[in-house]
């Protein structure tokens, strides 16, 4: 089947990835079908020729909107995360990613449709970070016992089950792709933790390197992160949807290399300190916690599906930052307010 033949809804749309992946599947010549929660995407996903719906998964009827035939893949992308929930109410997690994702699979049920692509959490092997050794796509799953993640992550291996059960009951395949956190641009640079608004801790540093303040470089600046780009998490979730080969299962999104927290931030001063400033000062205080650290292993998600990473570090940046000027997503996500101060 030619791609342009190939009709993909994506759910979770209108969020940080999904948006990313619509356009993408979209330059990849894919006939996508946009979904999100939102009322309206303001004429967006129109204006690059892409149908969009509004459906709150957590409602069965909801999915009456949408096409039911011709359907190939469905990408479920949406549902509810700690990084978005202000305070605490877990029965959120389990109206949206457990009741939403048992929606979604009769929905791709009824459409026939031949695949799903699913984002997994690295919530469920958190029990594996705080080591640089490479965490494989096949570890054993599990939850963090006690904390604001834990039923996120019950809610979401559970929505894996329930994936698997599906491909038993009615043959539909699977790809589940591991999701660290993705590093991409947005307007909003805050996030939730425990409930409490606070800046994403990379998007601090390169709004100090944009207004030329110090930056702190918190605990050990040796931890390593497993920096993956937004780009190259479409191009995972696109070899999903393409392969005719690689086995259904658990992929891991990610790099494979392990960015040093000190090399983190001497890029970002890099990359963002205006040209017509000098380079903000790099200090360290390693009586503050260290950052948690953890690499993935992208052997199997190479072999089988083919990936090889596009962006590096410096290249993530440096892309990051045309995103941030061409204000693409201006119209679905509003204006940053927060823009580079370099004319």
């Amino acid at each position: 089947m030619k791609t342009a033949d190939k009709r993909i809804v994506i759910f979770g749309a209108t969020g940080t990835v999904g948006a990313y992946a619509a356009l993408y599947l979209k330059e990849m010549g894919y006939d996508v079908v946009a979904t999100g929660h939102r009322k309206s995407d303001s004429g967006f996903f129109a204006s690059y020729g892409i149908e969009y719906h509004s459906v709150d998964i957590s409602k069965k009827e909801e999915f009456d909107k949408l096409p039911d035939k011709g359907i190939f893949a469905v990408v479920h992308l949406a549902g509810m995360l700690p990084a978005r929930m202000k305070g605490y109410n877990p029965q959120s997690y389990i109206d949206n990613n457990i009741t939403g994702s048992l929606n979604v699979l009769e929905y791709c049920a009824k459409a026939k449709a031949d695949r799903i692509v699913y984002s997994q959490s690295i919530s469920d092997v958190s029990y594996l970070c705080g080591s640089s050794k490479p965490i494989p796509s096949d570890a054993k799953p599990g939850f963090p016992p006690s904390n604001d993640h834990s039923v996120y992550a019950i809610s979401k291996n559970c929505a894996v089950d329930l994936i698997r059960h599906y491909n038993a009951k009615y043959g539909i395949k699977y790809y589940l792709l591991r999701f660290p956190n993705i590093y991409l641009y947005h307007p909003n640079p805050m996030y939730y933790v425990d409930g409490v608004e606070k800046w994403q801790g990379y998007r601090l540093m390169i709004q100090k390197a944009i207004n030329g303040e110090t930056i702190a470089v918190w605990g050990n600046p040796n931890r390593v992160h497993d920096v993956v780009y937004v780009k190259d998490c479409c191009q995972i979730i696109e070899k999903s949807i393409a392969t005719e080969t690689a086995p259904c299962g658990m992929y891991n999104v990610g790099t494979g290399i392990g960015t040093t927290l000190e090399d983190q931030i001497k890029g970002i001063v890099e990359v963002f300190t205006p040209k017509n400033m000098e380079k903000p000062e790099i200090l360290h205080d390693p009586s503050k916690p260290d950052a948690t650290e953890y690499v993935f292993d992208m052997s199997k998600t190479e072999k089988y599906l083919g990936y090889k990473m596009k962006y590096n570090y410096m290249d993530y940046l440096r892309d990051f930052k045309k995103e941030m000027e061409l204000q693409r997503f201006e119209k679905l996500w509003g204006r940053d307010k927060y823009l580079s101060k370099e004319k």
